[in-house]
Parts: C-alpha cells; sequence; structure tokens
C-alpha cells in the first residue's frame, strides 16, 4: 500500500529531524513522486509494496527512462529511506527495502598532467609580476604538496617552515599533517613573500599566505579564476584545482612512491580512496606500452 500523504508526512519529519534544505527536500518530493506515479500506473497503490516491485522499478528507471547509475542510486536511497521511515511509523508490516544496496558505482578515473603539461602550466607565471609571484608560488605549492583549493588558501605564513622546507597543512577534520615542500616551489614561495606580498599591503595584519589585489585573503572562487585563465593559456581549458592534486599523486607513485606515504601526503583517512591513483598509474602504462611496444 502506498499513500500520497505519507510522502508529505516522511519530507516534514526530515525538515524538522535532519534540518535538510528545501532543495534537498524537493528532490526527495520529486523522487518519491515519481515512484508513486510509477505504482499507480501499474494499479499497485493498493496493494502491499514487495521487495521485487523496488527491483523492477528500478529497473525501469535504468532501461526505459535511461538514468545514469548515479541518479538510480540516489532514487534508491529516498525509496530506502522513505521505508525505512514507514516501517518504523508502523504504516507497513514488512520494510521492502531493508538492507537495499544502492547500485556500485564506479569512481571515474582522475585525470592528470603529463610531465611536459604540468611543466608548461609552470612555466606560464611572470615571476617580473607582484601577481606573477604570487600565481607562480600557488601552482608550484599546489604541484609540490597536491594540497586541496581549500587548504592552499588557508595556509598562513607561520605554517611554513621554509629553513626545513616543508608546510603544516590543516586538512578535513582539522586533520593536520606536515607536507614537505621541494626545492622549486620553496624558490617560488621566498620570492613572493621577499617581492610580491608585501607589495599586496595585506589587509588589517593579515596572516594569509595568498592574498588578492586588495590585500585580502584569496578566495576559493579568486583561486578558480586565476587558475581558469592559466590553464586557457596552456592550451588545457579543463584543468581543475583538482587536475594537480591527481598529477601530484599519479607523479609520486609513477616514480616509485609507496601507496602509503601518498595517503599521508594527501591527506586521505582511507588508504582506499589514495588507490584509485594506483589504477590511473596502469592506464599510463597500458597506453605506453601501446605506443612503443612493436607487437601491442
Amino acid at each position: 500500500m502506498m499513500k500520497s500523504e505519507w510522502i508529505e508526512e516522511f519530507i516534514i519529519l526530515l525538515r524538522v529531524e535532519a534540518g535538510l534544505t528545501e532543495n534537498t527536500l524537493s528532490a526527495y518530493r520529486t523522487d518519491l513522486k515519481q515512484f508513486y506515479e510509477y505504482l499507480e500506473k501499474k494499479n499497485k497503490l493498493d496493494k502491499e509494496v514487495q521487495r521485487r516491485d523496488l527491483l523492477q522499478y528500478f529497473l525501469y528507471l535504468k532501461e526505459w527512462r535511461d538514468l545514469s547509475l548515479r541518479s538510480v542510486a540516489r532514487h534508491t536511497v529516498t525509496i530506502r529511506n522513505f521505508f525505512n521511515f514507514l516501517y518504523r511509523e508502523d504504516k507497513i508490516q514488512l520494510n521492502p527495502a531493508e538492507d537495499l544496496e544502492s547500485p556500485r558505482i564506479e569512481k571515474p578515473l582522475p585525470t592528470f598532467l603529463t610531465d611536459d603539461e604540468m611543466e608548461k602550466l609552470l612555466k606560464l607565471p611572470d615571476n617580473r609580476d607582484i601577481f606573477g609571484m604570487r600565481d607562480k608560488a600557488m601552482l608550484e605549492l599546489l604541484y609540490a604538496t597536491g594540497m586541496r583549493v581549500s587548504e592552499i588558501i588557508n595556509i598562513r605564513i607561520i605554517d611554513l617552515d621554509l629553513n626545513e622546507g616543508y608546510v603544516r597543512v590543516k586538512g578535513k577534520g582539522e586533520k593536520e599533517r606536515i607536507v614537505p615542500i621541494g626545492s622549486e616551489a620553496l624558490e617560488a614561495v621566498k620570492i613572493y613573500l621577499q617581492k610580491g606580498r608585501r607589495e599586496l599591503k595585506p589587509e588589517n595584519n593579515e596572516d594569509k599566505l595568498f592574498l588578492n589585489k586588495s590585500g585580502k585573503v584569496l578566495t576559493r572562487q579568486g583561486f578558480w579564476k586565476i587558475l581558469k585563465r592559466y590553464a586557457r593559456m596552456s592550451g588545457k581549458s579543463d584543468i581543475t584545482p583538482h587536475t594537480l592534486r591527481h598529477t601530484f599523486a599519479t607523479h609520486l607513485l609513477s616514480n616509485g612512491a609507496d601507496l602509503r606515504s601518498v595517503q599521508e601526503l594527501l591527506g586521505h583517512s582511507d588508504i582506499s580512496t589514495t588507490q584509485i591513483y594506483t589504477h590511473t598509474d596502469t592506464s599510463r602504462l597500458i597506453s605506453v606500452h601501446r605506443q612503443y611496444h612493436p607487437r601491442a
């Protein structure tokens, strides 16, 4: 059995107890209304919903509605949560969605730059200009450390140890890690600090390393705009901040770094998150083999 008013009761519960945004609540409502309409067309609104009904619906979404696995997975989560709610509220006697698993979604392999492409990108900022000094230091530091954008824009000057050559990074969950800085990134940061940053006239004793033209801390959006400009100049307009993070990890593994060390440098809590880069490296080796082996 399925009643339309149950959908609104569920949405109210999510709004009050889970504090979800209106956009998220709207998505839940849309998914459930589509499921309601499906049952209505199948003349099953007044019948007990079985597990096979759910599986047939997901197959319908995939085969007939041509939805992606990611979209089907979202519908699965919505319906599972909905039926869990109905069962807890004693509106149904059996829960057809109990232990219902979402379809497995393969993560796309991360994109990365080759050595030559990365070298080309790093040479683009003009070190004779204060903004060029800043941009050179940012790009070099990102490639040298694999930091996330949120991490690099929050780096403070006191987080740097230029003598020992490392930076203290505060990552997700406020977890700190120490990441070495390569010699070229170190040199770029020193030049920016000595000749560029002071010219930006830091506002209110701003202690963040990277500043915008107003002397305020650089925002995520500001960094994106800067990177996009250099990406277009390099001829690789699809470069994103994460591309540089992926490139950092891929180049380390390609040159013999062990997976556990790369995990620590990236700040991944689970090594399975880091393992995707081993697939990237395998793909690169296959590509090289096909290109250069005479019998490939």
